[in-house]
Order: C-alpha cells, then sequence, then structure tokens
C-alpha cells in the first residue's frame, strides 16, 4: 500500500492510505451493474438460440412434406385432404396414392406435434397453377413472443 503524506495550508500532515469507503462503494455498483448486464445479455442469447433452433426444425418438417409430395405426385390434391390412418402402410396391403397422401399427412402433423411446442401443419394446394402449386405451413408458439411463429414453404410440382 502506498502512503503519502500531504501537507496543508496550516502546516499539518496527514496520511492518506488505501480507499474510503464512498469510493468502495462505489466500484461495487459499478460491478454489480455491469454484472447484471452481462447476465441479461445471457438470457437473451440462450432465448434466440431456441427461437433459431425451433425455426430450424419447422424448415426441416416442411422440406419433409415436400420429399413426401414429391415421392407421389399422383395423389396431388389428396395433400390438402384430412389426415388418416388406412393401417395399409404396415400392414402389409398395398395404398392408393390417396390413402398414402392421408397417412404422409397424418405422420407429418404428428412429428410437428411433438417437434415444436404447440405445432400445426398444414397442406394448400392450388391446381389451378402450372405446375400444381402446393403451400406448406407449420405453426408453433415461440417463447416471448404473443403471436405464434410461422415458417411457409411454397414448391411447384
Amino acid at each position: 500500500m502506498n502512503i503519502s503524506h500531504y501537507k496543508y495550508n496550516n502546516g499539518t500532515q496527514r496520511r492518506i492510505r488505501g480507499f474510503s469507503l464512498v469510493e468502495s462503494l462505489v466500484a461495487l455498483v459499478v460491478l454489480s451493474v455491469g454484472l447484471l448486464g452481462v447476465a441479461r445479455m445471457y438470457v437473451f442469447s440462450l432465448q434466440n438460440g431456441r427461437s433459431a433452433l425451433l425455426n430450424t426444425q419447422a424448415v426441416i418438417l416442411a422440406a419433409d412434406m415436400a420429399d413426401r409430395i414429391r415421392a407421389n405426385q399422383t395423389a396431388g390434391i389428396d395433400y390438402a385432404g384430412a389426415a388418416a390412418d388406412f393401417g395399409c402402410v404396415e400392414g402389409g396391403v398395398d395404398c392408393t396414392p390417396t390413402q398414402m397422401a392421408s397417412n404422409d399427412l397424418l405422420i407429418w402433423q404428428n412429428e410437428v406435434a411433438n417437434a415444436l411446442p404447440g405445432g400445426q401443419a398444414t397442406v394448400a394446394v392450388n391446381v389451378g397453377t402450372f405446375p400444381t402449386t402446393f403451400v406448406i405451413s407449420v405453426l408453433w408458439s415461440d417463447v416471448g413472443s404473443p403471436q405464434p411463429a410461422q415458417y411457409q414453404l411454397t414448391v411447384q410440382i
């Protein structure tokens, strides 16, 4: 510790040692504010990382449905219908393209519901275009957002 001597106007000397209590408290407040800022940035990065992960999962699931539609092009408009399990996929019986489309929708919607919080999925078909346009939509609940997040993929097959 550095000890200094100061002379006052009246000729007396006073020794100054270390820091005062006020200086220490000010330093503690500044340090506390800085640490709170670091903690807030950490929480913010965790939230954004989770949102990015859910968005990536939605993109993968939408691409999965696009691949299912490409694999069963003859069903076309049936992908906008209701999801159902006809038991033909695992039962050793051949499925019609319509049955396969309904089964694909059922499996895909279950995957979306399991992979994303509040996940919902739809397929809209526009046969008025050539080639036929499919709009694949995936919705989910995102943390800290009052509205659901959405990813939409448009493919022409």
